[in-house]
């Protein structure tokens, strides 16, 4: 079972000065949780290489027991400092893809035609996608094989307007999650801010907040 891992190569934080990039309970959670289940992992990035950490996630109010585990791990942080580039994968060679969040990808993911078309690739081979937190903000672009938008229709959540607001991001990003994925013709629910919240729609599955991201990656493996 192989499984590909899509992180952002984005930084800024807007007009802010501040940096971002992904997030790391994101990654370190459905990392284990994958690589526990026997997935042989690949990770990969727009401009490849080290990915930006958001500083805001490796806080200590926001470590979790497996990014400490993360942290700790030279392999894992060996794979990490190594990500292939995004235009060299295939969806021939995996069986599944993950998106980690964190506020990088509504920048460069969301707008990447190598990140779309590999989507597409994936939707179009019967290969199940998982996004969570402000990756599901990528699909804003990802089509069907008829043109129409991929989310429309289907049942998805991702990271909520109040979730944002509570961050004080609302005027910073590039786009709304929730508002995006609604404007698409998706069907978008949520959970209760910061709890874990995961929807399956057939080969899609998404998650609304850095506390999915275990269950997204456990729904994943029931769909591989």
């Amino acid at each position: 079972m192989n499984i590909l891992i899509v992180l952002t190569s984005h930084d800024t934080l807007g007009s802010t000065g501040r940096k971002t990039g992904f997030w790391l309970e994101e990654l370190a959670a459905p990392y284990y949780a994958l690589k526990e289940a026997g997935a042989r992992l690949v990770l990969a990035s727009p401009q490849g290489g080290q990915p930006p950490l958001d500083p805001k996630s490796n806080e200590p109010a926001f470590q979790t027991a497996q990014t400490r585990r993360f942290e700790a791990d030279p392999a894992a942080t060996a794979e990490l400092a190594n990500t292939v580039r995004l235009d060299s994968v295939s969806h021939d060679d995996f069986d599944a893809v993950f998106y980690p969040g964190g506020h990088g990808p509504l920048w460069d993911l969301a707008e990447d035609p190598r990140s779309i078309a590999l989507i597409e690739s994936f939707v179009a081979a019967g290969k199940p996608v998982a996004l969570v937190c402000h990756a599901p903000g990528v699909l804003r672009h990802v089509k069907n094989a008829d043109g129409t938008p991929l989310v429309q229709g289907r049942k998805v959540t991702g990271f909520a307007n109040s979730e944002e607001a509570a961050v004080e991001l609302t005027d910073v990003v590039p786009f709304l999650v929730e508002d995006e994925l609604k404007a698409k013709g998706a069907m978008y629910s949520r959970g209760d801010d910061w709890a874990p919240y995961v929807v399956v729609d057939g080969l899609l599955i998404t998650g609304q907040n850095p506390a999915s991201s275990e269950a997204a990656a456990k729904a994943l493996l029931t769909q591989v």
